[in-house]
C-alpha cells in the first residue's frame, strides 16, 4: 500500500528507511506512549528498576516487547516507533540519535558522523 504526500500524491519511500504513517502511528500507539512516558525522570528509572513491569503497564504487542528486551532499535521502528519518542527510550540504553542513525543506514557511528560532515559541506551557508 503506497503512502501518500501532502500533495496528494503517492510517496514513494526512501530506500532502507520504514515510512512511518497513519497505519505505524496505530501499530506503534503503545509503544510511543511508553516512551513519551520517558519524559520524566520517574519514569525512566522505574524501567530501570523493573523493565518487566514497566513494559506491562503498557499493552505492547510481543514483537515491540522483544524488541525493547533485545534492545533492537530498528525492530522497534518496524513495530511502529517513532523515532522521536524511541529517543528517550534510546537515551535509557546509552545510545545517542547518531548511534540510531548508523543503525538505520548500517553504517558505524564514524562513517554516519563523517557523512553527515560531508553534506554539510554541500550546503550554501550564506
Amino acid at each position: 500500500m503506497a503512502s501518500v504526500n501532502d500533495n496528494g500524491r503517492d510517496a514513494e519511500p526512501i530506500p532502507g528507511t520504514t515510512l512511518f504513517d497513519g497505519d505505524a502511528a496505530q501499530r506503534g500507539f503503545a509503544l510511543n506512549a511508553m516512551c513519551y512516558s520517558f519524559n520524566d525522570a520517574a519514569n525512566r528509572a522505574a524501567f530501570r528498576a523493573d523493565e518487566d513491569a514497566y513494559l506491562a503497564r503498557f499493552a505492547l504487542t510481543p514483537e515491540q516487547r522483544l524488541a525493547v528486551q533485545q534492545r533492537d532499535v530498528l525492530g522497534m521502528i518496524a513495530a511502529g516507533g517513532n523515532i522521536y519518542y524511541l529517543a528517550k527510550l534510546a537515551g535509557i540504553f546509552g545510545l545517542n540519535v547518531q548511534d540510531v542513525g548508523a543503525l538505520q543506514t548500517g553504517m558505524s557511528v564514524a562513517e554516519f558522523k563523517q557523512m553527515l560532515l560531508d553534506q554539510g559541506k554541500g550546503l550554501n551557508h550564506g
